[in-house]
């Protein structure tokens, strides 16, 4: 069982992926606020749907001044092909390792069958980090179904951004 859990208030941790689009995203590097959304994989119409979601909504977040990135567990060739399907226009990053995953805190599942994936992969979580580099918002689950919603997302971190509020649930 992983008892390691990232808090919130601390410093995102040094990591990063190679994305579909050939860059490679580091939200620790980066600079104002930044949204990181980890989906299951290509395997999970749940995931597909909410990050069609975020597609449809991803003006909204860069008119806020917030970078999008997602990443998954998924090969180079599986996340390449569902950014091909789908048309994402969000940075699509890929291979997750499970100490990347653990280090993160994030549940980790195992393929029921060879059918569903080839590897194991992480539940969904989202991180929001804030222009100090620090976890603004973590929000992370056991299951596909259960995620937040962008809108509420957005409009709440357009709050915390115009009143300056501070990071909630330091432990």
């Amino acid at each position: 069982m992983n008892t390691m859990k990232m808090g919130a208030g601390e410093k995102f941790p040094m990591m990063g992926w190679n994305a579909v689009s050939g860059d490679r995203i580091v939200p620790a590097n980066g600079s104002g606020w930044r949204l990181l959304i980890i989906y299951r994989g290509k395997h999970c119409p749940l995931c597909k749907a909410y990050l069609n979601t975020l597609n449809e909504t991803l003006g909204e977040f860069q008119a806020a001044n917030i970078v999008v990135f997602t990443v998954s567990a998924d090969s180079q060739e599986k996340a390449e092909a569902e950014v091909a399907e789908c048309g994402w226009k969000f940075s699509v990053g890929y291979d997750l390792s499970i100490a990347e995953m653990r280090q993160l805190g994030l549940y980790i599942s195992d393929p029921r069958s060879p059918q569903e994936t080839d590897r194991s992969f992480a539940e969904p979580a989202l991180f929001v980090i804030n222009p100090d580099g620090n976890a603004q918002i973590i929000d992370i689950s056991n299951a596909p179904f259960a995620r937040p919603d962008l809108k509420s997302l957005l409009k709440g971190l357009q709050f915390v951004m115009s009143k300056d509020y501070p990071i909630r649930g330091r432990a």
